[in-house]
């Protein structure tokens, strides 16, 4: 501590410490190290936390100072500006738009607005030009603390009623910050650049327009909002384009359509509608998911989707997580829930009848459908769904026996991975959150048990504190999609606290009833979901013991039409997806609307192959087709379409 109450002690990475005049700012500190630090600081780390250069710094701290070569505080800052800058070049070009709010997410920020007419994709490039005009001036960026009062009176003034009731919501002990960015205010709590031209004038770019209620809420004002990308280089811009464009020509709503596999309505939001061949893609799914369980010893049973409040509160959902659940009255005055998981349901089959240490460990899958309210604006394809199907399992066993069965978990899961083509896992360990249950003893042993499975089986995971479900720590396992993208999907909960809420026990060795250790477990997690990805990660060309339409044969006569029926029924007495197509039409013609459909192969059949007994093969994406025995081809396809975990 500085012994003088006017000095502080400021403390560098290096451990060396220099004492300033309390309320010294780190643009200071940075030109008092060296003038060339001084021109290149953008900001600073004060105590950990990001820090305005015209900051004040009140007492004793560590700092270290940032410049443009340190990437994290470099695209925050980058990104907030842009922010600012956007709705400033929006006001000079309409000044009636009413600003809102606009923070930085990931790759860039938006800023909702409030104005009459729509933007318009010709507006975005004309607020591009003026972004940069903005930028080329140079302004200085400098900020003040205002009184709440003040600041209330200021944009009440100015008729800002967005601002006004921002403010009204920052808590009392914050303060009010206002920033200029030349002679343009907005409310913000920082930090920022020090000039407008510190903005790269060429590694941004502004996206689209979208609808965006106030605050998150469909009663409140429909505002347009505008998103911007920035990155520290134009490379690293084009590469995200890049891959924007990719990403885009993967979207498994689009691919959806053109494979005619899902469907969504207004009348059911967030819920699927399965078309055949993507219902016969849901059953591949849980066909090969159903024979993994049995061979790993799980039993599958089934639960009722709708349940009594009682066994909610009982369970802990009901105080923990009614929010995001979707409710029923009946006319007997009951309350009851769509269940939102298959935990409490599967607390009920376990309950019946006398449970022994022979019977441990107790494998218990379902493939149920659970209800989670999501907000309409959330809702995203199969990826973010109200209504969806897990591969749920929970696994009831005694302390003895929880590292092993959580060891057996983690093989099986990236074993059903590398199956499907994910050989990139990464590992994230969430530990207890402040809204939990159970006693922190309990806690501890459960996170040691996930912590000791994963050091045991040699895996490298990251820490996240504070993210475990309230009744439980979790593993969650991360999936890299083929164009680097990641996925959330496994998840390994450990729980010693619902057995005991439902008073569950088995019959030790001893004669004891004990509570057995409860672990939830989910491979893929969200059938809807894992579907989704497959189908980007693949970009539509399923390997092809998944495809769910195999194999096409097309006639190109019709002189050839009774041999492709007979192609099509050899196929699929061998057990192949098989259809004909003799259709009027020319063969180019069916070629190209079944490639866009993204069947694997299609056979085309003319006067010749009806002569040899052969088919022409044309494989998706290949522009060479070749002649092949049709006895030769059912041979080789039959192996294809073995799914992994039946191939010798």
């Amino acid at each position: 501590m500085s012994l003088d109450q006017s000095q502080i002690s400021l403390t560098f990475p290096d451990g060396n410490a220099r004492s300033y005049a309390k309320g010294v700012t780190p643009a200071e500190v940075a030109a008092d190290i060296s003038t060339s630090l001084g021109k290149k600081a953008i900001s600073a780390q004060v105590n950990g936390a990001h820090w305005d250069l015209q900051w004040p710094i009140e007492g004793d701290a560590s700092i270290a100072i940032n410049t443009m070569k340190d990437d994290a505080p470099a695209l925050e800052l980058i990104r907030h500006d842009l922010a600012h800058i956007m709705a400033r070049a929006v006001q000079e070009l309409w000044p009636e738009v009413q600003v809102t709010i606009g923070p930085v997410i990931e790759n860039g920020w938006y800023y909702d607005f409030d104005r009459a007419e729509p933007f318009t994709p010709d507006d975005l490039g004309t607020i591009e030009k003026k972004m940069r005009e903005i930028i080329n001036r140079r302004d200085p960026v400098r900020t003040e603390v205002w009184p709440r009062d003040e600041a209330v009176l200021h944009y009440k003034k100015y008729h800002e009623p967005y601002k006004v009731e921002l403010i009204e919501s920052i808590p009392g002990d914050e303060p009010i910050r206002m920033y200029w960015h030349g002679d343009w205010m907005d409310l913000c709590r920082g930090p920022h650049l020090q000039h407008t031209g510190q903005v790269p004038g060429d590694s941004w770019k502004l996206m689209s327009v979208a609808g965006a209620y106030w605050r998150g809420d469909s009663d409140r004002p429909m505002l347009q909002r505008i998103y911007g990308v920035a990155f520290r280089s134009k490379d690293d811009l084009k590469a995200h384009l890049t891959f924007l464009e990719e990403a885009e020509k993967r979207d498994h709503r689009r691919l959806g359509r053109e494979m005619n596999l899902f469907h969504f309505e207004d009348v059911a939001p967030g819920s699927v509608f399965w078309h055949p061949n993507g219902w016969r893609l849901f059953q591949t799914l849980i066909g090969y998911m159903r024979r993994r369980q049995e061979a790993a010893g799980y039993v599958e049973v089934n639960s009722p989707d709708i349940m009594d409040k009682a066994l909610w509160e009982t369970s802990g959902h009901w105080q923990n997580y009614r929010e995001n659940m979707f409710l029923a009255d009946t006319q007997d005055d009951r309350e009851y829930a769509l269940k939102p998981m298959n935990c409490p349901g599967h607390m009920m089959i376990y309950g019946q009848g006398v449970k022994s240490y022979r019977d441990l460990p107790l494998k218990i899958a379902e493939f149920g459908k659970v209800h989670r309210y999501e907000p309409s604006g959330a809702l995203h394809g199969l990826l973010r769904v109200r209504s969806f199907t897990q591969d749920d399992a929970h696994i009831y066993c005694t302390e003895e026996q929880l590292t092993e069965e959580c060891l057996k978990v983690n093989d099986l899961i990236l074993s059903i991975y590398s199956d499907f083509g994910f050989d990139d896992v990464h590992v994230k360990l969430s530990t207890r959150p402040d809204n939990r249950i159970g006693s922190d003893e309990s806690w501890d042993r459960s996170e040691d048990a996930l912590r000791t499975a994963l050091d045991t089986a040699g895996m490298t995971y990251s820490i996240f504190e504070g993210e475990g479900a309230f009744y439980g720590p979790k593993l969650e396992y991360v999936l890299r999609d083929a164009i680097g993208r990641d996925w959330q999907c496994g998840t390994l909960q450990v729980d010693f606290n619902l057995p005991e809420r439902f008073n569950t026990t088995y019959v030790a060795a001893s004669g004891e009833r004990r509570a057995p250790v409860m672990l939830h477990r989910a491979l893929f997690g969200s059938l809807e979901r894992f579907t989704g990805i497959l189908i980007e990660n693949w970009e539509g060309k399923l390997p092809f013991w998944l495809a769910p339409r195999q194999v096409v044969v097309a006639s190109i006569v019709s002189e050839a039409d009774d041999y492709v029926r007979k192609v099509v029924e050899t196929l699929r007495k061998a057990g192949l997806q098989a259809e004909a197509d003799i259709r009027n039409e020319k063969i180019n013609y069916k070629v190209r609307e079944h490639s866009l459909g993204k069947v694997p192969v299609i056979l085309a059949c003319g006067a010749r192959e009806v002569e040899g007994r052969t088919v022409s093969v044309r494989r998706l994406g290949e522009k060479q087709t070749s002649v092949q025995g049709l006895d030769d081809l059912v041979a080789a396809l039959s192996v294809e379409a073995t799914p992994p975990d039946l191939r010798p």
